[in-house]
């Protein structure tokens, strides 16, 4: 593929250093970025994804879904050429690891009624 037609994306994120920039084709998706992101996260950092899974793409203000390809995420709206598209990442834990936690931390309640006859 001609190296014209690559778009180069970085990925910014929560701590506001970023990873990247890559050049991916315009076919590329974006499981497949998120893939990246896993394998390229910083090691030093306090919140890290175990999976692809555990990842949010945000990009115009929009979140990218897995099936849609970097061209179809690219924002038409005065593209510079050779310019770097910067995309936000969100780590998410997933659902299950979250009600575990929540479940420890949890302190049982007691469940009191009180009522006031006047």
């Amino acid at each position: 593929m001609p190296e014209e037609d690559l778009v180069e994306l970085k990925f910014r994120l929560y701590d506001g250093s970023d990873i990247g920039p890559f050049q991916y084709s315009p076919t590329s998706t974006v499981a497949t970025l998120k893939e990246r992101i896993v394998a390229e996260w910083p090691k030093d950092k306090k919140i890290a994804p175990k999976s692809a899974t555990d990842i949010k793409l945000i990009n115009a203000g929009k979140i990218l879904e897995n099936n849609k390809t970097v061209g179809q995420c690219r924002v038409p709206f005065g593209e510079l050429p050779k310019a770097v598209i910067t995309m936000h990442v969100v780590v998410q834990p997933s659902l299950t690891k979250a009600k575990t936690e929540k479940k420890v931390d949890e302190v049982p309640r007691k469940h009191i009624c009180s009522c006031t006859i006047m």
